[in-house]
């Protein structure tokens, strides 16, 4: 690789890191500077910005440790095969740049994760290192540590001591799909892996005779990443595998990236980018699934299993089942009122507070926040009924607006 500026190495592994969509501190504590400086630049190589649950942007450095890899995977530009530029952090200089970042309140974290160099177990012993170094020193960021499934339990168990959030990626939404691209990896081990990391968070979870917890063990939980638009996997395929992950794992985050075309890619990897409305779709239907009490069913009724790229899901919903509406606003139960677009959980939870004080009309509704547009022809408010609206057969298409990115509602 020759000799590199650790500037230079930061421009290479940070630029690599960029395929992981994974990048999030959702769980995390939150941390201010003891000087009362709050946040500080917001630009740089290898610093993405993350939102916690409350609504904060936080900064990360996210870098790889190295892009080199003894892997094969067909869809990762990382790959053995890659004809990319290479390079390599020691353990001490990704240290120094957490750190030196830190200090200077560029970043309140660190999201770091690796190619595999040598064996599992070594690779996952330097990222190790590299996080205990940092809390030896002090240092009292968030740290989101990619780890390796065929690592031993050893080096996990000392991973989820150190960082706050670890995640094992899924890769792919189907299994055939991974042995066609991935054929070294194994789904199986990966899940296995992903178990491991539950039942040792349980385990330190519980308490010990004298009443007090063993200690922190990823205290932010695992997540996890599917890359969309590699294989031929369906979005209730994605979708399906995500609902499993969840349940099997108590995963705090399933993370969909759209699949990029990368340099010298393979004849078996599709020609053209998915659209990344699809990955913005899945995104609304996971959010519909975990927070909104919708079935995989009711979100993909589709035969062929894929959503509607031209409204978002809920809508489409509401659309195909134009007898449960208009709702209510005033008297429908919580679970009714979860289902009208344009209704997110807060606005819904304002609804119930206000209705208890009296009648609530439109103004009432936007006052709120709601998305009155969406909304307006599926609900029943003070001195407001939707009359034809709801029923009208180009009601899809007042919807449809191509490019436009809705938000989850």
């Amino acid at each position: 690789m020759g000799k590199m500026s650790i500037q230079q190495k930061l421009a290479i592994l940070s630029d690599a890191a960029k395929y992981d969509a994974s990048c999030a501190s959702s769980g995390g504590s939150k941390r201010s500077s003891r000087d009362g400086s709050g946040l500080g630049s917001t630009t740089g190589s290898g610093i993405c910005h993350a939102y916690t649950p409350d609504g904060r942007c936080i900064s990360l450095l996210k870098i790889l440790m190295t892009n080199v890899c003894v892997f094969d995977c067909a869809y990762c530009v990382n790959r053995r095969s890659s004809n990319v530029r290479r390079a390599r952090f020691t353990v001490e200089e990704v240290v120094w740049l957490t750190e030196e970042f830190y200090r200077r309140n560029y970043i309140e974290g660190l999201f770091l994760s690796s190619g595999i160099i040598r064996s599992p177990d070594y690779t996952m012993e330097q990222l190790v290192l590299i996080v205990e170094k940092l809390r030896a020193n002090g240092f009292r960021g968030y740290v989101h540590l990619k780890t390796i499934p065929d690592a031993s339990p050893d080096l996990i168990e000392r991973a989820g001591l150190a960082a706050d959030r670890l995640s094992i990626n899924i890769e792919l939404p189907t299994d055939a799909g991974l042995n066609d691209l991935a054929p070294e990896k194994d789904a199986a081990s990966i899940r296995k892996a992903m178990g491991n990391v539950r039942a040792t968070k349980e385990d330190y979870s519980d308490r010990t005779h004298t009443g007090r917890r063993r200690g922190k063990f990823a205290s932010a939980g695992q997540s996890t990443q599917m890359i969309v638009g590699a294989d031929d996997g369906t979005d209730r395929q994605v979708l399906g595998n995500a609902n499993r992950l969840y349940g099997a794992y108590d995963l705090k985050r399933v993370y969909y990236s759209a699949f990029s075309p990368i340099p010298d890619a393979s004849a078996v990897l599709p020609l053209k980018d998915p659209p990344l409305m699809r990955e913005h779709r899945l995104y609304q239907a996971d959010w519909l699934l975990r927070f909104y009490e919708f079935s995989l069913d009711e979100i993909l009724s589709d035969q062929a299993g894929m959503l509607d790229l031209d409204i978002d899901p809920k809508l489409a919903w509401a659309l195909s089942n134009r007898d449960r509406f208009p709702v209510d606003v005033n008297s429908a139960p919580k679970e009714a009122l979860l289902r009208v677009p344009g209704f997110g959980t807060r606005i819904v939870d304002r609804i119930l507070k206000a209705r208890r004080n009296g009648s609530l009309s439109l103004e009432d509704l936007r006052r709120m926040g709601a998305r009155l547009k969406n909304a307006r022809p599926f609900i029943v408010a003070r001195a407001h009924r939707p009359g034809p609206m709801l029923e009208g057969a180009a009601l899809r298409d007042r919807f449809v607006k191509p490019q436009q990115m809705e938000l989850f509602a």
